[in-house]
């Protein structure tokens, strides 16, 4: 049993290895079981480089790492994309038996290169940029960047050799928001285990300037400070900037100070009102924002209230005895507004009381003399006939028949 087991023991055992250009790779060889016999490493050109520990091939970037009956170690170290291929291991037997490991070798992509740039930019111009790394193993992939964001561009790969040259396109159409961005070129690669390469350009972009004005007041006041700001944006700065009033110049330049691009009124009057300019200009062109000032009144402070305070009045205790403590009119969580209240209907009480008495007044008058007058009628009635008499027996005789004829003179409605 055991001179089976060391029989199908004896074949070569290796890995296959991948190292980056310019490192060092390990070819390992290994036997389960061996009976003395030799291990031997050769290259894809079927150059023998180790037999045993004995050097073949004079090559001094070949040494010997390790070398016994079980195991047989080599290293080459400042690997070129040449070195790629197949390796052989034999072991020496009858037949001999071999293992064959893989080297591959991965091209490291040169740093990257931005093309295609014009500085500075127009504002409105349209451009292509380009990125180029060469000598990578695989092909590398390209990733654009604006400052961190991804963005996309066109891929174009082309072979060389045993290497590939890889092209990267962005076409912009700038404005004035490209100005001072960042865009980088970055290279992925198997190879770059570390930081990946990349390369940035920042965009220099010049356009016309555009103006605003911001001011510190939002209701201007006679005797108020004012602060007019012109906020200009171009590139080039464009720098001074040019204050106007009513299309002419700044009238009163004691209490209208400029510096830089800030127009201050120190203490506003009714004379400021008007329409305000800002100018800025480079050699692109020229903007403007206006202002339009409108000075208002002081105004007038309202002269303190003469009415009293309203005081508030202790209940009567005795008041209190007997009544539910959830009252409110008894409690003290009074309605704040109560005493307002109260007065206002005792107000309008008195109100009604006085045109009650009023009118009852008028209507006793009225009533008075409408009684006195009936009465005089009465007494005259009762006197007809009395002028006349001679005497009071008369007066009454008569009296009585003007009562007789009045009795004839009634008529009856049936």
């Amino acid at each position: 049993m055991c001179g089976v087991a060391g029989i199908s023991g004896q074949y070569p055992l290796v890995q296959n290895v991948t190292v980056t250009e310019g490192g060092t790779a390990n070819l390992t060889c290994r036997v389960e079981y061996n009976d003395n016999t030799s291990l031997q490493w050769s290259n894809p050109a079927q150059q023998t480089l180790f037999f045993g520990d004995k050097k073949a091939l004079r090559d001094n970037r070949i040494e010997l790492v390790r070398a016994s009956w079980s195991e047989l170690t080599i290293s080459i170290s400042d690997v070129t994309l040449s070195d790629e291929g197949m390796y052989t291991c034999s072991l020496f037997t009858m037949p001999v038996r071999t293992a064959k490991a893989y080297l591959t070798v991965l091209g490291v992509p040169e740093k990257p290169e931005i093309d295609g740039l014009t500085k500075p930019a127009m504002e409105g111009d349209l451009i292509t940029l380009t990125c180029i790394t060469q000598g990578s193993k695989p092909a590398a992939d390209l990733r654009w960047f604006r400052n961190e964001k991804e963005i996309k561009g066109a891929k174009e790969v082309n072979a060389s050799g045993k290497t590939f040259t890889v092209r990267s396109s962005l076409q912009l159409h700038v404005d004035r928001n490209d100005d001072g961005v960042a865009y980088t070129c970055r290279v992925d690669h198997v190879a770059l285990t570390q930081t990946p390469q990349q390369a940035t350009e920042v965009l220099e972009v010049h356009y016309a300037p555009r103006v605003e004005i911001i001011h510190s007041l939002a209701v201007p006041q006679e005797g108020q400070y004012l602060k007019l700001e012109c906020v200009s944006k171009g590139n080039p700065s464009p720098d001074p900037v040019m204050w106007t009033k009513d299309g002419g110049e700044l009238p009163d330049l004691d209490r209208m100070i400029v510096e830089g691009r800030e127009l201050t009124f120190t203490s506003l009057n009714k004379t400021d009102n008007g329409t305000y300019r800002c100018e800025a200009t480079n050699h692109l062109g020229t903007s403007s924002a206006e202002y339009k000032l409108y000075v208002y009144d002081v105004p007038t402070t309202l002269p303190p209230s003469t009415t009293p305070p309203l005081h508030h009045i202790p209940p009567d205790p005795t008041a209190l005895l007997g009544t539910h403590a959830s009252d409110p009119t008894v409690t003290g969580n009074r309605d704040p507004n109560a005493l307002g209240q109260h007065g206002t209907d005792h107000a309008l009480i008195g109100g009604v009381v006085a045109v009650v008495v009023f009118v009852t007044l008028c209507l006793i008058i009225v009533l008075g003399r409408y009684l006195a007058r009936h009465k005089g009628t009465y007494l005259t009635n009762e006197a007809k006939g009395a002028d006349d008499a001679p005497d009071a027996d008369t007066a009454i005789i008569n009296a009585e028949g003007n009562h007789a004829h009045a009795e004839e003179k009634k008529e009856y409605f049936i």
